[in-house]
């Protein structure tokens, strides 16, 4: 439900059995919500999640604070437009932080996942900016990277990120990994005890080994990949990121497919980078995807060697799905990989390492081996825990 203007802050009320009842007042900050964006979709499933909840005898009145909602309509939760206008990416962020911040003293939680000083709690789902320059720095030109070290955009994230990790409203940090809360104590002044580790959870039934069947067997008939042939899985948009050009090298050097789900302005330069590596004809461009399981289905493993990612969700859906996963040691999904036994870690630049991670899927058995045992270790990222862990972080706040 779409409202302008925001309810008066609660008060208790009575309930059926006469014992107080407190209505929590949650806002939920995210500046754009895109259906196939990964912090979008842990925004979704922690409304979805959330809104049927109760922490005790306290309930949750959710409201998201966006620039724009493509999402589903929901009676138990409220979506407040804030669209100022912008003339830039500055002007953007800028102007939306400000749209945002004039609600925050209607809620009694603003859990915030854009980078606003002021917020209750901050999800770091983008990581740490400086640290994302940092490792971007590795795969441009020198003279590139000083002019984005020094570029208006980027030192205005930057500035706002040390605002808000360090400002006194701030009563905690969720983070997706233990990678960005080490580089969160790291590079601002701030307590190390209220930043907090949270898993993602990821739809355990939507994604499972049983999608190797019926819809991966007619997936990889489709695209032409014979039945002994080992077929990799790339899913992601933003393809230098995440680490795309690795990927096509690393396959070009093996016998497998790679089948790449995900949007990029430059997708071009990559279809043409994989004819120049002569392995077009077991590359399958896809596109963006509404619903990518089938492709799961497809696929013997995964592979995302990341230039640097939190933890990406599509590594969680992988391993629910019964995928071996080969990823890179910048990103937070690594710390749930055990080598060997589950997937593969390597530097996100090591091309040799990643082929050879590769033709480790060449062997069915072995791929078979790693699918299973990261289905196990997936089993406790459920969303009833992630729920549990945001209502007792939520209750923490509120009582101190």
């Amino acid at each position: 439900m779409l409202r302008s203007g925001l309810w008066a802050r609660p008060v208790s009320r009575p309930v059926n059995n006469g014992a107080p009842e407190f209505m929590i007042k949650l806002a939920i900050v995210r500046q754009k919500y895109r259906p196939d964006g990964g912090a979008e979709r842990f925004v979704a499933s922690a409304l979805s999640a959330l809104s049927q909840q109760k922490a005790e005898q306290q309930q949750l009145d959710i409201t998201v604070l966006t620039r724009q909602w493509q999402g589903i309509k929901n009676p138990s939760f409220h979506v407040e437009i804030c669209n100022p206008f912008k003339w830039g990416r500055v002007s953007r962020e800028r102007g939306f932080a400000r749209a945002a911040q004039k609600h925050f003293p209607s809620f009694d939680i603003v859990q915030s996942h854009e980078r606003i000083p002021g917020c209750t709690i901050y999800r770091a789902g983008d990581g740490v900016h400086k640290c994302w320059l940092a490792h971007r720095s590795r795969i441009i030109p020198e003279a590139q990277a000083k002019r984005m070290k020094n570029d208006r955009f980027h030192r205005y994230v930057m500035d706002a990120e040390k605002q808000m990790f360090e400002h006194p409203r701030l009563k905690a940090v969720i983070c997706n990994s233990h990678m960005v809360k080490e580089e969160v104590c790291r590079e601002f002044a701030i307590k190390p005890e209220i930043v907090h580790v949270i898993y993602n959870s990821v739809h355990q039934e939507k994604f499972n080994p049983a999608l190797k069947q019926a819809e991966g067997l007619a997936v990889r008939e489709t695209l032409g990949i014979e039945a002994d042939a080992a077929a990799m899985l790339f899913v992601g948009s933003g393809f230098e990121r995440k680490g795309l050009a690795a990927s096509l090298e690393a396959v070009a050097a093996t016998k497998a497919h790679l089948i790449v789900v995900g949007k990029d302005k430059q997708e071009e330069i990559y279809q043409q980078k994989a004819r120049d590596l002569g392995c077009a004809e077991r590359v399958h461009f896809m596109g963006m995807q509404n619903d990518s399981s089938r492709f799961y289905g497809a696929a013997d493993g995964f592979i995302l060697p990341t230039i640097y990612d939190p933890f990406p969700n599509v590594i969680l859906e992988a391993m629910a799905a019964g995928l071996g996963v080969i990823t890179s040691t910048s990103c937070g999904g690594a710390e749930i990989i055990e080598e060997g036994q589950n997937g593969y870690c390597c530097d996100a630049l090591d091309i040799p390492a990643l082929s050879s991670a590769i033709n480790a899927f060449t062997d069915q058995g072995h791929a078979e081996s790693l699918g299973m045992m990261a289905r196990e270790t997936i089993k406790p990222f459920t969303s009833e825990r992630l729920t549990n862990q945001l209502l007792s972080l939520y209750s923490q706040i509120l009582n101190t």
